[in-house]
């Protein structure tokens, strides 16, 4: 089957109010650094077609396939709290779906493939650097388990990009359940169009929540459905500890995945109050905040849904304010049972919360490592010899050994053995993130036109909670702290 065959392109049909038909800007010499072969037999496209000199022609839109109708969405959204009534795709373009081979309907977009009308005077263009960072993230977080855009491919486009330095330009392919966003909601309520709101909403329920359909009020419904996502994922980022870095309503998914790699980071010391991002001078965005923000981030959706929800405005305040608080609670008990797996319990008790806040307060204290942390404690369930390389991570671990001694008696209450509890604490326990030192010096070589540290990364990060002996590196302590590292967001 050709890839041209696949297309079945659904969000263009709600009509021009939604989007902006935008062809690719063609690059001089595009060259093919990396194509995620797996990921392109699950969608069902031929990989012959997509490898070598063909496929970088088709990924960096210089040869647009007859059955892709390229457009650039629109959306509006909160940046920092403020709020802007336009902005869109600036430097993405949504070729069309794809049904893969499970039957989802998969949005197929490329990024960095020049000006859109809504570029607000930017060249659309991406440089080397974010295109493999996002590649290399939204790849392992996939393997993480976590809901998220995928790689596709990533392009050389043989042009430079002008930044404050002039950069290798490339263009990301990006995959993703669809890129429908919060923001997409407040671009029609700026402009009071209820009916493309109603409209919206009835295809998101169509799309990603169909069980939706058939509730009494399937405006309610899918609002719950929104935030039970939002809940989920953002517990599932902070018991990995990762931070997204730019948590702007325009950069969160109403299908409920991570999107927009950007200033995003893990961490390596453990600290709530850890912020990557450039621009995030107030620590809006630092870790411990992610699960406000969702739920602002909710409310501002929530705002839009007003008159679907209920005629009776006062009425459709209540219900949404119901389904906001009730996030909160959402949140609470998905972090508290993936942080109980973390530490090797299955059964719930009344003393756990505060068992697993006087692990993370010792870590904050001591700026214990966050992986290494947690990976150890899977060694130390199955063995106490273990504790040494557990204790060295502490610089004063008199107080972490009073906690090893309230967990063990804790564990006493499971019924696991001590290999069956390792195994299952490593299954939700990664040896290898992608560590932000690593990540620099494969896009530094990357720079240099060099990939082999790339490919090596990725191709690490693809089994998370397994390290082979060559890579014991990858998954060590990084050399030197990151109190000064910074991410940009790459535009």
């Amino acid at each position: 089957m050709t890839t041209h065959a696949l297309f079945d392109n659904s969000y263009v049909r709600l009509g021009s109010a939604f989007h902006r038909p935008t062809r690719p800007t063609p690059v001089a010499a595009p060259l093919l650094l990396k194509l995620n072969r797996p990921l392109a037999a699950e969608l069902g496209l031929d990989i012959a077609e997509l490898d070598g000199a063909d496929g970088a022609a088709l990924l960096s839109g210089n040869r647009v396939l007859p059955g892709a109708e390229p457009i650039a969405a629109a959306y509006a959204g909160h940046q920092f709290g403020n709020f802007v009534p336009q902005l869109g795709d600036g430097r993405a373009i949504l070729l069309g779906e794809v049904v893969d081979r499970n039957g989802r309907r998969r949005d197929i977009q490329l990024k960095g493939s020049g000006p859109t009308p809504f570029s607000r005077g930017g060249d659309g263009r991406a440089a080397i650097g974010p295109v493999l960072r996002e590649y290399l993230v939204s790849e392992a977080m996939a393997a993480l388990g976590v809901p998220t855009t995928r790689a596709l491919a990533a392009v050389a486009t043989g042009e430079p990009v002008y930044r404050e330095v002039t950069l290798p330009g490339a263009i990301l392919t990006r995959v993703a359940s669809s890129h429908i966003r919060v923001g997409t909601f407040q671009f029609f309520a700026a402009r009071g169009d209820e009916a493309s709101i109603t409209r919206l909403a009835d295809y998101v329920i169509e799309r990603h929540y169909p069980d939706a359909a058939g509730a009494p009020n399937p405006y309610r419904a899918l609002l719950e459905g929104v935030c039970a996502r939002q809940a989920a994922l953002v517990a599932h980022w902070m018991r990995i500890g990762f931070i997204h870095g730019v948590m702007n309503t325009d950069n969160m998914s109403i299908a409920g995945e991570t999107i927009d790699y950007g200033p995003c980071a893990f961490m390596d010391a453990y600290d709530p109050a850890t912020v990557f991002s450039s621009i995030d001078r107030t620590g809006r965005y630092a870790y411990a905040n992610q699960p406000r923000i969702a739920q602002w981030n909710l409310a501002r959706l929530a705002e839009t849904l007003l008159a679907p929800l209920d005629p009776d405005e006062s009425r459709a305040v209540e219900i949404a304010h119901e389904i906001l608080t009730g996030f909160a609670e959402t949140f609470q008990t998905a972090q508290l049972d993936g942080f109980r797996r973390k530490i090797g319990l299955r059964r719930a008790r009344e003393e756990d919360a505060a068992l697993i806040g006087d692990l993370l307060a010792h870590m904050a204290e001591e700026r214990a490592d966050f992986t290494l942390t947690f990976r150890g404690l899977g060694a130390a369930a199955e063995s106490a010899e273990a504790d040494t390389a557990l204790r060295a991570l502490f610089t004063n671990p008199a107080a972490f050994d009073a906690w090893v001694q309230r967990w063990r008696a804790r564990l006493a209450f499971e019924e696991e053995t001590p290999a069956e509890r390792r195994a299952a604490m490593d299954a939700v326990n990664p040896a290898l993130i992608p560590r932000n030192h690593l990540v620099e010096a494969a896009l530094s070589a990357a720079r240099d036109g060099d990939l082999a540290p790339f490919e090596r990364l990725n191709a690490a990060l693809a089994d998370p909670c397994h390290v082979d002996p060559g890579d014991a590196d990858l998954a060590a302590l990084p050399p030197m702290p990151e109190a000064a590292y910074r991410t940009f967001c790459g535009t």
